[in-house]
């Protein structure tokens, strides 16, 4: 591969670690981090495994020292922080001239900050964060909504395109993230009304699959309804995206909102619904457990 470089991911987790893979895949020399070791090294077994030539740096320098281009998929604001800023940061270390792309959701706030930083050390960066989930991951089709720089963003689409069926550069430094908020706010939405649907359609004792085909054919379709109808009603809800990272989702949502003077009352209930399924112990269930504050319909 000509225009084959030298990447360093850090965050390896349902995300990061097929993204990661799929840059190895196109081409690219790939080196893994993570702040948990154990992770790293079940990554580097699992796609070595596969023949793809990826490796593992045992240290944060070791991951970003010489990398032309540095991507992230981190857990929130403060994780992000703690391995990207400061004297110890991976923006000190990397070379002038790289690009940082960094995949985390996180507050527009904290993106603006690293992209100030990044061109203050005379680098790169695009705030990058994706939509479609583990399966998207793995899948190689990601959405993805920039925000930054022409000039990153330049340098950022054709890494992306390794596993992404959309990049839309949105603006500068921080749409990216303001505009997953919106996201999030969409499928909160959705998913609070398949819920209760899933919900009638049970205590009407109809046919689950009939329905299902009636009416995903109609204004009501989704990809929350062609992808979750079934598991929902099954009970099932292990799909990778977690009601914990929802609702910090949410959270930077509705920050968002009351630092613009916008009301959000539905996403607002909806986040309400999510904690109460936390407390029922659906902490890492997919977000369509979303379903569960609602009580169980008889046969």
């Amino acid at each position: 591969m000509n225009n084959a470089k030298n990447i360093a991911f850090l965050g390896l987790g349902v995300m990061g670690g097929p993204m990661a893979a799929h840059l190895a895949r196109a081409g690219h020399k790939v080196t893994g981090w993570n702040r948990t070791a154990a992770r790293a090294g079940a990554w580097f077994d699992k796609y070595r495994g596969e023949g793809l030539p990826v490796r593992i740096g045992l240290s944060l320098q070791e991951a970003v020292q010489g990398a032309d281009i540095v991507l992230s998929c981190l857990g929130n604001d403060d994780d992000l922080a703690e391995v990207m800023l400061g004297d110890s940061g991976a923006l000190a270390m990397m070379k002038p001239g790289s690009l940082y792309i960094d995949h985390t959701t996180v507050s527009p706030a904290i993106s603006r900050r690293i992209a100030e930083v990044a061109e203050q050390k005379r680098k790169l960066a695009v705030d990058a964060p994706v939509s479609g989930g583990q399966a998207g991951a793995e899948n190689g089709t990601l959405s993805i909504m920039c925000g930054g720089s022409d000039k990153a963003m330049a340098v950022a689409g054709p890494i992306m395109q390794a596993y992404a069926a959309r990049i839309v550069h949105i603006g500068t430094s921080g749409a990216g993230q303001a505009t997953k908020a919106v996201n999030q706010v969409c499928i909160a939405g959705v998913l609070a009304g398949l819920s209760e649907g899933v919900r009638l359609a049970q205590a009407s004792h109809l046919d689950m699959d009939k329905v299902l085909e009636a009416i995903s054919g109609g204004a009501a379709q989704s990809w929350q309804m062609e992808n979750r109808w079934k598991t929902m009603a099954a009970g099932k809800f292990d799909f990778g995206f977690a009601i914990d990272w929802m609702r910090k989702d949410l959270a930077i949502a509705l920050a968002e909102a009351e630092g613009a003077g916008v009301e959000l009352p539905v996403t607002e209930l909806v986040d309400r619904f999510y904690a109460k399924v936390q407390e029922m112990g659906g902490n890492r269930q997919d977000s369509s457990a979303l379903i569960r504050h609602l009580p169980e319909v008889s046969a």
